[in-house]
């Protein structure tokens, strides 16, 4: 009689031993962060030891971009490998997160993690992964979104210690404040200790830091990295708008942020770029505290790793300090691959889509593949660096749109406004050759023109109805 009962346990270790077998994943958010990482060869004085560490463990997709220049609706995208305006119908504002899970389970799908789970993985989530953090109740563990919207300021709140605009949260300046009450720190002091943790199912863990978010506030220490004087500024013209489409420069700049021209005139610039930096390299620290954690447990052999930002951000390059447009500087992002299946030091210059996120984890994992996820599998590249690849990547933003190919960018506007730049000789941006008098760009103008998505409109999503607060009782009025 004892027979069975032991024959069911050898089952139980058994196919617990099978789980196990496939990759965990952890998957790792930066907010706004731009391609300043020393490994993304495009800025020079950055200090990221961390992050370039793992892109030498692992491979650097250095043309990645996502799929709109604000945080939730790219986060959106890149959560369900569907194009947030024309598919989902989120692409120029922030949503719910819940609105997100929602919206794609009427389209037929699931969003990343869920997907995950229901193919046989734990899940676990801290920090900003959505918008926020991720849907209650939708993963295995939380950690909380540690103060999403507040933890953006600091923990004394908005200061406005350099720039007064109202309207955004922008601002500069080193603070007082104990490390370990920081929420990106809270975060990965929570992923620690999961990665500490015994798990009997394969798992992905996801973590989302804040920095380098505005307002650009760290402690001192972050500054005390970089000489302030030797900090290399990128470039600008002042008379970059001049070739732009009418309405051009008042569809992308945010009236509310700081000007290249205002920050020149009142030495402003140097700051800026140096504070960014800074909360780059906080951000980098607690990546790494987290990818420590990893190389010291159980799963370090058995981890894919991706290290992706949500969306890019201008230093000062098209006289503007911010996200929200649709040039090159708002859509570059770093995207890095590790872990099992990964082959180390490599390098692929095709250009990928933050949409291609999801599909490439299943497809690493051994997991059916989802037929509407709408990005592809990155493993081929990830195979082959060099292989043919002859796809675009699509930034929506209020209805206009961009189009990445290898060497060129175009961009289209609600109104028909166009922008083509050649990136060979052109990664600035500066000479637009929209109406140029010559068949063969107007040839590429028009094969790049024709990825433009088919509804350019975007489907009417309801807006969740808010809950009316109660009132609260007279004596806690007090």
């Amino acid at each position: 009689m004892k027979y069975p009962t032991i024959l069911l346990t050898l089952l139980l270790i058994g196919s617990v031993a099978q789980a196990q077998q496939k990759p965990n994943v952890l998957f790792i958010a930066v907010d706004d962060l731009n391609d300043f990482p020393t490994f993304s060869n495009r800025y020079p004085d950055a200090k990221t030891p961390h992050m370039d560490a793992l892109a030498k463990q692992g491979i650097v997709f250095s043309n990645a971009h996502c799929q709109a220049p604000l945080c939730g609706p790219s986060r959106a995208s890149i959560m369900t490998s569907m194009l947030p305006d024309s598919t989902l119908g989120f692409g120029s504002r922030q949503m719910d997160d819940k609105q997100v899970v929602e919206r794609a389970r009427e389209l037929g799908t699931e969003a990343l993690h869920s997907y995950f789970a229901k193919n046989g993985y734990k899940t676990m989530s801290v920090g900003k992964l959505f918008h926020d953090g991720v849907p209650k109740g939708t993963v295995d563990a939380a950690g909380g979104d540690n103060g999403k919207r507040g933890g953006f300021r600091s923990p004394a709140g908005l200061l406005r210690k350099n720039w007064p605009q109202k309207g955004t949260q922008t601002d500069w300046a080193a603070i007082d404040f104990p490390e370990e009450e920081f929420p990106d720190h809270v975060s990965a002091t929570w992923a620690v200790e999961q990665l500490k943790s015994t798990h009997d199912k394969p798992f992905m863990l996801m973590v989302g830091f804040l920095r380098p978010h505005n307002p650009w506030y760290v402690t001192q220490q972050w500054f005390d990295l970089y000489d302030r004087d030797k900090i290399s500024l990128p470039p600008y013209r002042k008379d970059d708008f001049n070739d732009l489409p009418e309405g051009a420069e008042k569809f992308n700049v945010l009236s509310q942020m700081p000007r290249t021209d205002w920050a020149i005139e009142k030495d402003q610039w140097r700051d800026i770029v140096h504070a960014y930096l800074a909360c780059m390299s906080y951000a980098d620290h607690q990546v790494g505290r987290v990818l420590d954690a990893l190389k010291a447990s159980a799963y370090a052999e058995n981890t894919i790793i991706v290290l992706w930002s949500d969306h890019g951000y201008h230093m000062g390059e098209k006289n503007t300090f911010q996200k929200h447009t649709l040039w090159e500087r708002s859509s570059h992002v770093p995207l890095i691959f590790a872990g099992p299946g990964v082959k180390a030091g490599l390098r692929s210059h095709r250009v990928v889509s933050l949409m291609d996120v999801y599909p490439t984890l299943v497809d690493l994992c051994g997991l059916p593949a989802n037929p509407k996820n709408e990005g592809r599998s990155l493993t081929p590249l990830i195979e082959k660096p060099d292989l043919e690849w002859p796809y675009t990547a699509i930034t929506e933003w209020q209805n206009g749109h961009a189009v990445q190919s290898e060497t060129h960018r175009y961009i289209h506007y609600p109104d028909g406004g166009e922008e083509l730049y050649d990136h060979q000789t052109d990664i600035h941006e500066w000479t637009n050759l929209a109406k140029a008098d010559d068949p063969g760009i107007q040839a590429i103008k028009a094969k790049l023109k024709a990825n433009l998505p088919k509804v350019t409109t975007a489907p009417e999503v309801k807006k969740p109805k808010k809950k009316k607060k109660p009132k609260a009782p007279e004596d806690a009025k007090q």
